[in-house]
């Protein structure tokens, strides 16, 4: 033990010795403080744990009420009921822990300052007085006089009595020093240490009372990803019924009518009608009350409210009669008579007293019946609807959705896998690099921006038909190919399953953004490329997607109309026709359903001249060519058709000009007209701009030889990748034109859902609707026009309906399905011989 003042020092009372007092008397004094100060803190940490005990006692009993709110759902009640339990053990580990610390720190140091701080400070005063009497008493001895014995002699027995008592008392001062500084140290160390193994029981505890947790906090954390996923099922259904409810509301609105009321007797909570009348009372005053009435069990009932018992008005419906009463003041009144007594009933408006007296009527007519009879059943008018476009009567096919586009995606080869870390089955994917992806990394993808990656759901959203075929024709094995090309190379390690977020997010930012790991091509390996893209024929005999036009049946001759006989030139055999996928009566239906929807939402703006341009489209309805004939264009002014109308064949029309220099630019622009994604992607990682454009050949774009490929898929691909829907060549055709110019309905579509402007002309001043009508295509004349009235509609409506018409956008959700799965019935070209008048 090292001893802080020596004890033979000490007798010398050497300047050293009181040097070093002083030093150990300032080290107590600031010793003291200190530990003060500790002790204080404990205190106010000791009053704060226990403060954040008793709230955290009153958030547990919270979590408790809301387990017993929760009752009804099993898992909820009992999770909850579990975690209060065990937070309930961790507020008594935290006061034993509060314990540990009033005892150990509080306590333990109290009693070492008012113990042994005490006595040193008592050994102090006493060492501090017997120096002064020491001092003194040298100082007499000092100077008794030489000639005085007995003054000599007294001072001497002073001086000798006080250095023996200073002895015995700086000796026990220094004892007391020496024994203060060594207990320091074990009493302050034995505090602290107790205090931290209070803190290691505590942590123990708590890491023994959460390991048995884990195992039910595992479960419930795999529980919660499928709720999340309902949960988002369930908000995208309801979103979407509340569009469709407001819909509806809307329509009705503008018809007036406050509410559709039906009657159906076979209605599965036995309740044939129900909804609100008043009804007059029985009383003297004949007050009125709004009450909620129902048709069930051949019984007419109402009730105040839902937990209130119904109040039946009429026992058996066989038994009565119902009227209309117009000889009351009240407008829209009706009576139910029974041979024993009336109720009257008012509607709100004419159309629901009709309705009541109507459901009434039958349900009389039906209680006569047998229960067990199926027998005739009202008749319910249905709405317009677009079955024309059905051929055959079959089956619409809609988007798909859910299990059935995750199927198809995850059939790909390297797609059951996430494509950056190698997670299997996952469920999400990025649509304009066509890869599917984790969870985690999708959020990575959707973090660097849309410009870099689309991410969709696999599940949750819907999936249009050309978006699955571009996921099916890409995938994780040939983009990997493209993006990792050099990844082995560089010694980059791919991320694994589990691995921490910030290197997978380092891994894919590397990747896709600073494409790190593609391969450069070289100037010779790109013009080898770009020539043998320019060389490759059409693959569209080997493509389900496009298929060519089989050779029509021998037609009949038309004999040439007279000039004196009235019939425009346009009726005369001398042109060709396409039959369009509407017969001349379903275009009427449709387009005088467009009309009166317009008109509907029309009333607000007679002034603005929109209602004649409704007009307007109607009559250009007169110039459609249909199945039956042309002839319907204006006699006034017929418009000139071409002799033939060939199928395209685009690629082959193409010609390759060896360029001044080869680009990704230029690759991406004959990838696309050779429908050849996997290097259009290639060319998107090598740094291509998706607008490029190709000077030497009249400034087409990408997306424009896309359309002269012929491929619906590939111009998706462009569009998912932000090529521009309205960029012109040299001769201002946008693809719209030219996707007109050629007959690909699919693609008119596809550029028409995505805001392609079809008012847009090129430098003959032709629009795409003039072109169609020259071109006597009969589809994309109907797809123009009824494009062009949604959006006067949805101009008309403004925020009220964004997204336009929905019978609008039923017919072009068919024309998708058929330009994907059966584009064959977007392909009939009908050729006739052409004969001179």
């Amino acid at each position: 033990m090292k001893i802080t003042v020596d004890f033979e020092e000490c007798l010398k009372d050497s300047p050293r010795f009181r040097a070093t007092i002083e030093e150990v008397e300032g080290e107590v004094g600031e010793l003291e403080s200190k530990l003060d100060k500790m002790v204080k803190l404990c205190i106010g940490m000791i009053d704060a744990g226990k403060a954040y005990n008793a709230a955290n006692k009153q958030f547990v009993n919270g979590i408790r009420e809301l387990a017993q709110q929760s009752a009804k759902d099993e898992v909820i009640e009992s999770s909850l009921t579990k975690f209060a339990e065990s937070l309930q053990e961790m507020i008594n580990y935290h006061t034993i822990l509060f314990d540990q610390a009033q005892r150990s720190i509080k306590t333990q140091l109290q009693t070492f300052v008012k113990d042994d701080l005490r006595k040193f400070k008592e050994a102090k005063k006493q060492f501090d007085k017997v120096s002064e009497e020491k001092e003194t008493a040298l100082i007499k001895n000092a100077q008794a006089p030489r000639n005085k014995q007995h003054e000599v002699e007294e001072a001497t027995n002073i001086l000798t009595a006080t250095r023996k008592c200073f002895r015995h008392i700086v000796l026990d001062y220094v004892l007391q020093i020496n024994v203060l500084q060594s207990k320091k140290r074990s009493e302050i160390l034995k505090s602290m240490l107790s205090f931290m193994y209070a803190h290691l029981t505590f942590f123990h505890q708590g890491y023994d009372l959460f390991s048995e947790l884990q195992p039910l906090m595992k479960q419930l954390g795999g529980q919660l990803d499928q709720l999340v996923v309902d949960a988002a099922k369930e908000k995208r259904d309801m979103e979407q019924k509340h569009s469709t409810i407001q819909q509806k509301a809307a329509l009705q609105d503008f018809s007036n009518d406050d509410t559709k009321l039906e009657y159906n007797v076979d209605a599965d909570n036995g309740i044939a009608m129900e909804g609100y009348l008043f009804k007059r009372a029985s009383n003297a005053f004949k007050t009125w009350n709004r009450r909620w009435f129902s048709i069930q069990n051949n019984q007419l009932v109402y009730q105040k409210k839902f937990k209130d018992n119904p109040t039946v008005v009429v026992e058996d419906l066989r038994l009565c009669t119902v009227k209309h009463c117009e000889d009351i003041e009240r407008r829209f009144c009706f009576e139910v008579v029974s041979p024993t007594k009336s109720c009257m009933m008012q509607a709100d408006s004419e159309k629901l007293r009709q309705a009541w007296i109507k459901a009434v009527q039958n349900s009389i007519a039906t209680a006569f019946r047998d229960k067990g009879d199926n027998g005739e059943k009202l008749d319910r008018k249905s709405s317009t609807s677009t079955g024309s476009l059905d051929s055959g009567g079959e089956p619409k096919e809609r988007s798909l959705k859910g299990e059935s586009a995750l199927q198809k995606v995850l059939a790909i080869p390297g797609n059951s896998c996430c494509c950056d870390c190698g997670q299997p089955d996952p469920r999400w994917a990025s649509i304009n690099l066509g890869i599917t992806l984790c969870i985690q990394c999708s959020g990575i993808h959707r973090s660097l921006g849309v410009h870099f990656s689309k991410v969709r759901s696999l599940t949750l959203d819907t999936w249009e038909p050309e978006l699955l075929k571009l996921m099916c024709e890409l995938g994780n094995k040939v983009i990997n190919q493209i993006y990792e090309a050099r990844r082995e190379e560089l010694g980059a390690r791919k991320p694994q399953p589990g691995d921490p977020r910030h290197e997978v997010e380092a891994y894919i930012k590397a990747k896709y953004v600073d494409r790190r790991f593609v391969r450069r091509p070289s100037d010779e390996e790109l013009r080898n490329k770009v020539v043998s893209l320019s060389k490759q024929e059409k693959r569209l005999s080997s493509s389900s997607e496009h298929l060519p036009p089989k050779p029509p049946p021998p037609t009949p001759k038309l004999q040439p109309s007279s000039h004196g006989s009235g019939q425009p030139a346009a009726a005369s055999g001398t042109e060709a026709r396409r039959d369009s996928l509407f017969c001349p009566d379903e275009l009427d239906s449709l387009f005088s359903y467009f009309d009166t929807s317009y008109k509907l939402r029309s009333m607000k703006r007679e002034d603005s001249g929109i209602q004649n341009s409704a007009d307007g489209s109607r009559e250009m309805l007169a110039t459609t060519p249909s199945s039956n004939s042309l002839a319907d264009a204006e006699a006034a002014e017929p418009l000139p058709m071409p002799a033939t109308l060939p199928p395209p064949s685009p690629c082959k029309e193409v010609v390759f000009y060896e360029p001044k220099e080869y680009s990704p630019g230029l690759q991406l622009y004959w990838a696309s007209c050779a429908h050849s994604l996997p290097d259009m992607a290639e060319a998107l990682a090598h740094g291509a701009e998706v607008n490029w454009v190709n000077t030497e050949e009249d400034k087409k774009t990408p997306l424009i030889m896309a359309v002269h490929g012929g491929s619906l898929v590939t111009c998706e691909f462009l569009l998912q990748n932000a090529a521009n829907v309205n960029q012109q060549d040299a001769q201002g055709r946008g693809p719209l034109h030219h996707a007109t110019t050629l007959g690909h309905t699919g693609q008119v579509c596809l550029f028409l859902k995505r805001g392609a402007n079809q008012n847009a002309a090129d430098i003959d001043e032709k629009t795409p609707l003039s072109i169609a009508v020259e071109a006597a295509n009969a589809d994309i004349v109907t797809l123009l026009r009824l494009a062009k009235m949604n959006e006067e509609m949805r101009e008309a409506e403004g925020p009220y309906n964004p997204s336009g018409d929905e019978t609008y956008q039923d017919i072009f959700q068919d024309f998708t399905h058929m330009a994907s799965n059966d584009p064959e019935k977007l392909n009939r070209y009908q050729q006739y011989d052409s004969q001179k008048p």
